[in-house]
């Protein structure tokens, strides 16, 4: 059931993409700020606490409710399957925002592109040029594609298998990351001389990542280049400022033959980055490189876990 639970709620993303409206990690801004503004004291304690009070509800009550579906009947457990699946994801709008700007930059529209970028981004992209604006959006995108995508389907995967629930993995990793986000040290940071009611959550939100940061770049590695991916995995991941976060660029660009990093010009003002990738595709080229990479790797992910249930059902 958790494949077919997959196989659906991928179908659903690129139908009806979660872009057309808010994401579940938008829908869980009220649940979270509930704890932030009745526990922020500002003390780190107090942040683990309020974690475990915000998170132990969700996991037990999403568990019990998968359990008493199940034994209901199994279509019932699919479709909530299918449902928590659905709302955790929103990868296909960062697949669509690489779409427009490689078609952007393919006719030439510079300022279309950095347009689109800026949108998702957040940022002032009016100075970069074409091969700044290819690389930072391919960055950004496998950035979030691993957070609503890969790191879901992970979570799902291991609470399927454990019978707990995939929706129960998916729903807390998504409420993990959403804390992690969006809690801060304290509500009134400037009164207060140590801030540290968000660090546990942003620890746990690294920790929880950990696997499927390191799953994708095998991934990668498998339907990429392989021995370009493990060298840029092992020379390049330690010098990107973010350690998890290179790991995943740095596999990116070597499975997909890509150019990642490298200095940035914004607003007069250059930021010096470590060059990722061993070959030198760039622009257009490399956003069409990493669609198909991120599309390979969702593919191989379906055919191991349809593996994996055949030979449950060998057994």
């Amino acid at each position: 059931m958790s494949l077919f639970a997959l196989i659906f709620a991928l179908l659903l993303e690129q139908v009806k993409p979660l872009c057309k409206r808010e994401s579940l990690f938008g829908w869980l801004s009220g649940y979270v700020d509930y704890f932030q503004h009745h526990l922020n004291s500002g003390a780190y304690s107090h942040g683990k606490t309020a974690w475990w009070l915000a998170v132990l509800p969700v996991l037990t009550g999403s568990m019990l409710l998968y359990q008493g579906l199940h034994y209901l009947h199994p279509l019932l457990a699919f479709l909530f399957d299918l449902v928590a699946l659905y709302l955790s994801m929103g990868f296909a709008q960062y697949l669509l925002a690489l779409t427009d700007i490689q078609q952007a930059l393919r006719n030439g529209r510079l300022d279309n592109a950095r347009e689109i970028l800026q949108a998702f981004s957040g940022h002032p992209a009016g100075s970069l040029n074409a091969e700044d604006v290819a690389r930072m959006a391919i960055e950004l995108s496998l950035l979030a594609i691993l957070h609503q995508l890969f790191g879901v389907l992970v979570w799902f995967v291991l609470f399927s298998l454990s019978g707990l629930g995939g929706a129960t993995g998916a729903l807390c990793y998504c409420l993990a990351q959403t804390l992690g986000k969006d809690w801060v040290g304290h509500l009134n940071a400037d009164e207060y001389g140590e801030a540290e009611f968000d660090v546990y959550a942003r620890k746990m939100a690294v920790r929880l990542t950990w696997l499927p940061i390191r799953l994708t770049a095998v991934t990668f590695a498998i339907v990429g280049n392989f021995e370009d991916t493990v060298f840029c995995w092992r020379s390049q991941a330690v010098l990107w400022p973010d350690r998890e976060a290179g790991i995943l660029l740095a596999s990116a660009a070597g499975a997909s033959g890509i150019k990642l990093g490298l200095p940035v010009t914004r607003d007069a003002l250059s930021f010096d980055r470590p060059e990722l990738g061993v070959a030198d595709q760039t622009g257009d080229a490399a956003l069409y490189s990493t669609r198909r990479l991120v599309w390979r790797a969702i593919v191989f992910m379906m055919i191991t876990l349809f593996m994996l249930t055949i030979a449950g059902l060998l057994r």
